[in-house]
């Protein structure tokens, strides 16, 4: 029986869930999509679906996300997941609350927790209101996102619009009364049905544990990977074996977030090899854009740290129109990084890939082919190394990260837990 069944709202919110849960010492695999979902457990603790379904049509998102459960619930989970970022991402209609509508009706449960706090990467929630850093969410970085901008703070009142269910907040002080205060707090919340989501304050790890405790019998968890925290399984993760490929490596960046314009920079002035794209050219001459990447990758030593990105100022992306082929500047740069990427490992030995931004990982995952990563060492709160098979049958290491994760030197540091 399958300790954890989870669905990941994108592909990196799904190795962020994963990293957390390796290191409290259950194995895990994270796997793309419905589809490939194992038909056993493979002696893993915890599978984990990635899914597109962030910013998703909503009738998208929740067939993709009912598809994975229906997949997991083969595997006979004693507990059931469902992952968004810290930062609540989501549009005016959902998908978040529409998800778990439709996932709570599936499963024929009646209650969740609503958990986004993740104190490890400065994501605080008290009186039922979410910081980022000390900030308000509304104030954060997190307003300016190009897909998702965030203008409100109170999670009931972001939630509240996406759903037809009844939304409750449990403060700090039922949290800081202990596992059996706070159980009587949720059972209090929701007897009777009178709330279905109960949005529960975090302000640490241990008050992440005592929630998770507290829920450790539920069928049915929400939140951010920080509430894995207080899960516990059978191995080491010091001892979980991770044989990484051998050979060149490569940074792809599509996030335009702030952090990882600065870990960017980072690199850069640390002497990583840089090559930022013409987004505008790109829209009109796609393929000439990869092959001269291609080519000046090519001619980098072996050694080299090439990170290759598309935004060196918000401006890169707002600026831009969309192109002849109706793309987007981001779906432009999706497609030609995820291309660049299958040709560098087909072409040039690359076999270590770093790649920044949920939307890219998950256009660089799937035109590599892959279906499931076997999760491997932490590389910063969140962001760990897998091993995955590309269709070819290339062995390759790749890290995939959310936009805002990660301390200023990842770009440099990171390949060093895979010595």
């Amino acid at each position: 029986m399958l300790r954890l069944a989870a669905i990941a709202d994108d592909f990196t919110g799904a190795t962020d869930l994963a990293t957390s849960l390796r290191e409290r010492g259950l194995r895990v695999a994270v796997v793309l999509g419905a589809s490939a979902v194992p038909t056993g457990s493979q002696d893993l603790d915890a599978v984990i679906v990635a899914l597109k379904s962030r910013t998703a049509p909503v009738a998208e998102a929740v067939g993709d996300s009912l598809d994975s459960i229906r997949a997991l619930s083969a595997l006979e989970p004693q507990q059931y997941f469902v992952k968004y970022c810290s930062t609540f991402d989501s549009t005016p209609q959902g998908n978040i609350g529409p998800v778990l509508d439709a996932v709570l009706e599936e499963l024929g449960e009646t209650r969740t927790v609503v958990v986004p706090a993740f104190p490890d990467n400065h994501r605080t929630v008290r009186d039922g209101t979410l910081y980022v850093g000390g900030d308000l969410l509304s104030e954060s970085s997190m307003r300016h996102h190009p897909l998702t901008p965030m203008t409100e703070s109170r999670i009931a009142r972001i939630l509240g619009p996406q759903t037809k269910r009844s939304i409750a907040e449990v403060g700090l002080q039922a949290v800081r009364g202990g596992v059996d205060g706070l159980r009587k707090a949720l059972e209090a919340a929701s007897a009777g049905g009178q709330a279905s989501y109960l949005v529960v304050d975090a302000l640490t790890n241990d008050d992440l544990q005592t929630i998770q405790a507290a829920t450790a019998d539920w069928r049915l968890l929400s939140g951010s990977a920080g509430l894995a925290f207080g899960m516990s399984g059978p191995h080491d993760p010091s001892t979980q074996e991770f044989d990484a490929p051998e050979g060149r490596r490569l940074v792809v960046c599509g996030s335009a977030s702030s952090k990882t314009r600065v870990q960017i920079a980072t690199a850069l002035a640390a002497g990583a090899a840089g090559h930022k794209l013409d987004v505008e050219r790109l829209q009109d001459e796609p393929q000439a854009v990869v092959d001269e990447v291609l080519a000046w990758l090519d001619h980098l030593d072996a050694d080299a740290i090439p990170i290759i990105y598309s935004v060196g100022s918000l401006a890169d992306l707002r600026d831009a129109a969309e192109g002849p082929a109706g793309l987007t500047p981001a779906e432009a740069v999706e497609a030609a990084l995820s291309q660049i990427v299958v040709q560098a490992v087909e072409r040039l030995a690359v076999r270590r890939v770093i790649v920044a931004g949920g939307e890219t990982s998950g256009a660089v995952a799937t035109a590599l082919g892959c279906r499931q990563l076997l999760i491997g060492p932490q590389i910063a709160p969140g962001v760990c190394w897998s091993l995955s098979t590309t269709a070819s049958d290339v062995s390759i290491a790749l890290a995939l990260k959310s936009g805002n994760f990660g301390a200023d030197d990842m770009f440099i540091g990171a390949w060093e837990a895979l010595v």
